[in-house]
């Protein structure tokens, strides 16, 4: 009986190739290979982390991050983060369900800790689960295409250069799991005079630290989460820091932060850049600036997949995918983790990973491709209904849909404690956006999240 079973296991268990070591590849090695797969992880840095990897040195970068200098449209830089960034949850709702986010003696024990934190807590992660022996390090992947199928199974070729030795590598996969992020690759504006200003302009992916622009007046472009923190560090030392906002309607913290500082102003969008320096903005009110600072968020890029037009990035939709996971036409031996945006991330990525892996094992059965394009189509609707712009697509901010992802795959639902610290977190934000990561009153949750199973089944 036993050996039918381990015959029958063995005969499920395919050869997957993961891309990417950050946080959505790791779950996946490890669900993978919780379920019988033999994995391998393709890394292009020389350790885990992907985003959360800091890397400081960004001199051979393009100023605006763009790739197409690059034969494989790879960028130099994977990481977007700057030296001070901090996380903007707290670390309780950050953690993979099974190992959470605890603070360490002797190293960032704040709630919101610095970048370097979360990267010590991947690297803690993925020795606990012994997953580096899967990983191959300083390997860049440059094609992913099908192999032309024999007996109606479908096989992927990947090709992938070592970094130092050149040397490249063509293998076989059963299958190919894409977990490469999506905060490299920068998304720029299209403004009028933008490619002939002649002063500095540069991308957030860039931004490291605030020294170089000491004693400048900085355009900051995006009101977003970095766009605030970067114009609050800013502040201190350029002379004159203008953000430029979609909306005027800004949040009472940020306000406050406005108030606080006379060199901080706050504008409508840049209507054009003109030779002269100047930016004008669409209220007709102008600045000379010495440089501007898009952070204009990111954008979705799959340089190395060759899907012969089966998946495409449209404004940065990436489609179609079947609950942001599987292409129709090439699953279940295709798939992503890590596409979907607002969201609590880690369990989100480690409910994708178990999904995937149970039915590369065949433990689940995915819908006929008519029904996940089906399927595809009527989410498409539902978000152009609601008015919500193409390239927001991936933005899911929603708790429900959360836990109906989950229940694909008998995954636990996200704790209530973990939703309401989510929200008290995106609350204080809004309301005292200097103070919120050292200052708050969400005591009484916090006791409740620390007294959960999450917190205290460390040892079974």
């Amino acid at each position: 009986m036993v050996s039918v079973t381990s015959e029958a296991s063995r005969s499920r268990s395919k050869k997957v190739c993961v891309i990417g070591a950050g946080p959505a590849g790791l779950v996946s090695a490890r669900e993978l290979r919780k379920e019988g797969h033999k994995v391998v992880v393709l890394e292009q840095n020389d350790d885990v982390g992907g985003q959360w990897l800091y890397q400081p040195n960004v001199e051979e970068e393009d100023p605006l991050g763009r790739s197409s200098g690059s034969i494989t449209g790879e960028l130099k830089v994977h990481s977007s983060i700057y030296s001070s960034l901090r996380l903007t949850s707290p670390r309780e709702i950050m953690g993979y369900s099974d190992f959470p986010f605890l603070a360490k003696k002797g190293r960032d024990m704040r709630r919101f800790p610095g970048h370097k934190e979360l990267w010590l807590y991947l690297k803690d992660f993925s020795e606990t689960f012994g997953l580096r022996d899967m990983i191959r390090f300083k390997v860049r992947v440059e094609f992913v295409g099908e192999k032309e199928e024999e007996d109606d199974v479908k096989k992927w070729i990947v090709r992938s250069r070592e970094k130092l030795s050149g040397k490249v590598m063509e293998e076989i996969f059963d299958a190919v799991v894409v977990a490469t992020g999506h905060y490299s690759h920068p998304r720029l504006p299209s403004i009028k005079g933008m490619d002939s200003w002649k002063r500095k302009q540069i991308h957030s992916h860039v931004y490291r630290v605030p020294d170089p622009f000491s004693n400048e007046v900085v355009v900051v472009v995006g009101n977003s989460m970095s766009g605030q923190d970067i114009s609050m560090e800013l502040v201190e030392v350029a002379k004159e820091v203008h953000l430029s906002a979609k909306t005027l309607d800004i949040s009472s913290g940020l306000s406050k932060v406005i108030s606080k500082h006379s060199n901080l102003l706050i504008h409508p969008q840049i209507e054009s850049l003109e030779d002269d320096g100047r930016v004008i903005f669409v209220d007709g009110s102008w600045v000379v600036a010495d440089t501007i600072l898009y952070c204009t968020g990111y954008s979705y890029k799959f340089p190395f997949l060759e899907s012969k037009g089966r998946i495409e990035v449209d404004d940065d939709r990436v489609g179609p995918l079947f609950e942001h996971t599987f292409p129709p036409c090439l699953s279940p031996s295709l798939s992503f983790v890590g596409i979907p945006r607002k969201l609590i991330g880690f369990p989100f990525f480690e409910a994708q990973a178990k999904w995937i892996a149970q039915v590369l094992s065949g433990k689940s059965f995915l819908p006929s491709s008519d029904q996940m394009l089906q399927s595809v189509a009527e989410f498409y609707r539902s978000r152009d209904l609601a008015g919500v712009p193409k390239h927001n697509t991936h933005d899911i901010a929603d708790f429900t849909y959360c836990d109906k992802y989950a229940d694909y795959v008998g995954f636990p639902h996200l704790e209530e404690w973990r939703k309401l610290l989510c929200l008290s977190a995106l609350n204080n934000s809004q309301e005292n956006l200097e103070t919120y990561r050292d200052s708050w009153d969400d005591h009484e949750l916090l006791q409740e999240a620390l007294q959960s199973s999450h917190f205290t089944n460390l040892n079974s």
